[in-house]
């Protein structure tokens, strides 16, 4: 194990958040979940059991971005394909993500919670491109550590170069999302409700703000509202910036 994995491994150790024993994976519907995201670029995904790093449900799609047989790739091969110059983010990151996850949202709230930021990632051809790293913590142990996890990786190098030194998290069933954190949580996060993420989801879709209007049983008006409202807090200029800064925090 490189120095550079040791730190990762490091950070979920010191957290003691890390299950002490091992979870039963829950019935998942992996095909129901990808299908929800908005896919911005070629991804793949797997099950990493942080009681043991162990991997499951690797599906077959990271042969073609990263090279690796989906039945034999190990944890460590998969953070060993990080640039060395995100491993220090990455690791902060980690780090600030489970400190937000426990302390400012609590224990209750870390199954109803994606967590989000990007890094560079050496490809299948040896060239480095920017990944969307989406987690969703699935199971936790009797005394609150995370045990299994869902990871996406969506590649993303069309809309930038580099991570943005920042991350997100995304409510499920209705609970605010918080975006842009800075890894030191110097700055405020951008907190967005569920009905904001649900306009923004349909823009990004390409609906009108009437067609909008119609599919949430709301006034066009206050569609509008909510949209001024959405670019105020990302401060966006327009939709497609909204839309490229949504993507890279992991709102959509």
């Amino acid at each position: 194990m490189s120095q550079e994995i040791d730190k990762l491994h490091l950070v979920w150790e010191q957290s003691q958040k890390t299950a002490g024993e091992n979870t039963a994976l829950p019935q998942i519907n992996f095909e129901k979940i990808i299908g929800s995201l908005i896919s911005t670029g070629p991804f793949y995904y797997y099950v990493i059991d942080f009681y043991d790093m162990s991997l499951s449900n690797v599906s077959e799609a990271i042969e073609e971005i990263h090279g690796f047989d989906p039945k034999t790739v190990t944890f460590n091969d998969i953070l060993d394909t990080i640039h060395p110059d995100d491993m220090d983010f990455v690791a902060k990151a980690e780090a600030a993500n489970i400190e937000f996850l426990f302390k400012t949202l609590g224990v209750d709230k870390v199954l109803q919670y994606k967590s989000c930021f990007s890094f560079r990632s050496k490809m299948k051809n040896g060239e480095y491109a920017l990944l969307n790293h989406q987690a969703l913590i699935l199971t936790l142990d009797e005394n609150g550590g995370f045990g299994k996890s869902l990871n996406i990786h969506t590649r993303i190098d069309h809309l930038a170069k580099k991570n943005t030194g920042q991350f997100s998290l995304i409510g499920l069933n209705n609970l605010p999302s918080y975006m842009n954190i800075a890894v030191n949580q110097s700055k405020a996060a951008i907190e967005f409700s569920k009905r904001e993420l649900d306009i923004l989801r349909l823009i990004a879709e390409g609906n009108t703000t009437n067609e909008i209007a119609s599919q949430l049983y709301i006034s066009p008006l206050t569609v509008k509202k909510h949209r001024t409202n959405i670019l105020n807090k990302s401060n966006c200029k327009n939709t497609s910036q909204l839309i490229k800064e949504s993507i890279l925090s992991g709102l959509l």
